[in-house]
């Protein structure tokens, strides 16, 4: 929790600005915006994506590719008994999401593997033989 600014030092109308309420409300905003958290690293041999995909079975998750596009996607789901629910509060929700990432000419696309655990989801992006930097040696002289 932010502390509020003492007025005496700052303007009264900054006040509103960085207490809780305005950070409540653009967190909000950022998690209904339908796109679960991604990460991408790049490393020597592989490039990784991570998506947060909590509560999302691995059935319900459909990767495609084509060409060099990738997309990650899920459809949204509601159970049956959800309609017979009042809901006081609902942070939960398992919208329809479409995540697409277009893929370097580096990648091996036919060696991509995927894996999903814990509520993440990992795509392995293998980068082709060729591409990866092999360590320099020392060459002898004789």
């Amino acid at each position: 929790m932010l502390a509020r600014i003492n007025r005496s030092y700052v303007p009264a109308y900054w006040d509103d600005f960085f207490n809780d309420s305005f950070f409540n409300s653009f967190e909000k905003r950022a998690s209904n915006s339908g796109s679960p958290a991604v990460n991408v690293v790049e490393e020597e041999k592989a490039f990784t994506i991570d998506v947060a995909v909590p509560g999302i079975p691995r059935d319900e998750i459909r990767i495609d590719l084509e060409e060099d596009l990738l997309t990650i996607a899920s459809e949204e789901r509601k159970s049956g008994d959800e309609k017979n629910r009042t809901f006081m509060r609902r942070e939960f929700s398992y919208n329809t999401f479409k995540r697409s990432f277009r893929i370097p000419e580096t990648v091996d696309l036919e060696n991509i593997r995927a894996r999903h655990d814990a509520g993440i989801l990992t795509i392995e992006l293998p980068k082709k033989e060729e591409v990866v930097e092999k360590a320099p040696r020392q060459i002898e002289i004789k």
